[in-house]
């Protein structure tokens, strides 16, 4: 895979909208959040819901998201910050939300006191964990669209032959 493959986009400009809800919206804040109110968000969620590492694993995914989130939203190396945060989400989503679903503890992951548990409970905890996970994989495919940093890279960098490409 060359340069000019990843970073290459046939994406529409509206693409941006994509970028933006999921580097701006969610994960920039969400990053910046877990690292300014550990506590609640950070390493203190991470211990409560059963994490291994908490005090390692709570800053270390709070400067991924920043970092990823940021790309994602000026859409420079897209493809590659996607696949980070997919992986965010895949844990948050097995860690969190299977065990709403089934009702009780899953593997290491500790169920949360809410007031229903089953599929209808999940469903409605994992709404923006599936839709950032989706938005994700759309900025995997598809890459960061016309209207980014990626797409202006791609139309200089050199071809696989080592050429130009105009």
């Amino acid at each position: 895979m060359t340069w000019r493959t990843l970073l290459r986009t046939r994406a529409s400009c509206w693409t941006i909208l994509v970028r933006l809800i999921v580097g701006l919206v969610v994960f920039f804040p969400e990053g910046i959040q877990k690292l300014v109110f550990p506590a609640i968000l950070g390493a203190g969620r991470f211990a409560r819901i059963g994490i291994p590492y908490p005090d390692l694993m709570g800053p270390s995914v709070g400067v991924v998201e920043i970092v990823c989130g940021a790309l994602i939203v000026v859409g420079l190396l897209t493809r590659l910050a996607a696949i980070p945060l997919i992986i965010i989400m895949v844990v948050a989503i097995v860690s969190t939300k299977v065990p709403i679903w089934i009702g009780q503890d899953f593997w290491i992951f500790h169920l949360p006191k809410l007031d229903r548990y089953g599929f209808w409970s999940m469903a409605h905890e994992a709404r923006a964990d599936f839709t950032m996970l989706l938005g994700c994989l759309y900025l995997l495919i598809e890459g960061g669209g016309r209207c980014s940093i990626d797409a202006k890279l791609a139309g200089s960098a050199p071809d696989a032959d080592g050429g130009r490409v105009a």
